[in-house]
């Protein structure tokens, strides 16, 4: 009990200080998952969309990889983008191992099927007649699939919640590909693992403290607007 005190006692100490390397240890996650949350909103959504609203040979299978998608081991990710950027790898050539950018890709990957799925899910439970009530009113395809988006914003809300808490937490595929090279690529989940092998509890308390707070602060924001956004 008194190791948890004292690592709340060293959070409370290393905000209020603003510590140089706590602060740039948190920009740098809030960038990378943020980088990547939006990239697998921009893929996943429009991915989602296309599926839920297309009928073809193989869907059902093509939905049942979205779903295993959605609990995709970080591990897996982070050993697959490790061989794809290795020195010897099919990417190689562009240098980014161990890096913030093959970072961003990582979790990219994770967050993708979350949002996929979701957004699938979400389209797929608006009313069929929808479509056809907005069609007939004289809108083309597009305008009608922006307006089901619109339709279905409160559970995208909830997708985007869905990939930010994924990948913001996740470790594994971070250290793999990041390296976890101080001042660099080490983030808030790299940095807390790192100081508990080393038998620093009370910093590596703090550190997930202050890595709750950012995932509650960010979920705080995304859910304030997802209620202010319920019918009432």
């Amino acid at each position: 009990m008194d190791l948890i005190l004292e690592g709340i006692k060293k959070a409370l100490w290393l905000l209020l200080t603003l510590d140089p390397e706590v602060r740039g240890v948190t920009l740098l996650s809030i960038k990378v998952s943020g980088t990547a949350t939006l990239i697998s909103l921009l893929i996943g959504i429009s991915i989602g969309t296309i599926v839920a609203l297309s009928e073809f040979r193989g869907k059902r299978f093509f939905v049942s990889l979205i779903n295993t998608g959605m609990g995709l081991p970080p591990v897996v990710v982070g050993l697959f983008v490790t061989i794809f950027l290795w020195r010897n790898g099919p990417l190689g050539f562009f240098g980014i191992l161990y890096t913030p950018i093959a970072m961003i890709l990582a979790q990219a990957i994770i967050a993708t099927p979350i949002v996929m799925g979701i957004t699938l899910a979400a389209i797929q439970q608006l009313p069929k007649r929808l479509q056809l009530q907005i069609l007939s009113l004289g809108a083309t395809r597009l305008q009608m699939v922006w307006i089901l988006i619109k339709e279905a914003k409160l559970p995208l809300l909830a997708a985007v919640m869905a990939g930010f808490g994924g990948v913001i937490s996740e470790v594994g595929a971070s250290m793999m590909v990041g390296g976890n090279i101080k001042g660099y690529s080490r983030v808030l989940t790299t940095a807390t693992v790192m100081e508990t092998s080393r038998g620093n509890f009370d910093m590596a308390i703090a550190l997930g403290i202050i890595l709750l707070l950012l995932a509650y602060i960010i979920n705080l924001i995304l859910t304030q607007i997802q209620q202010r956004e319920r019918p009432r």
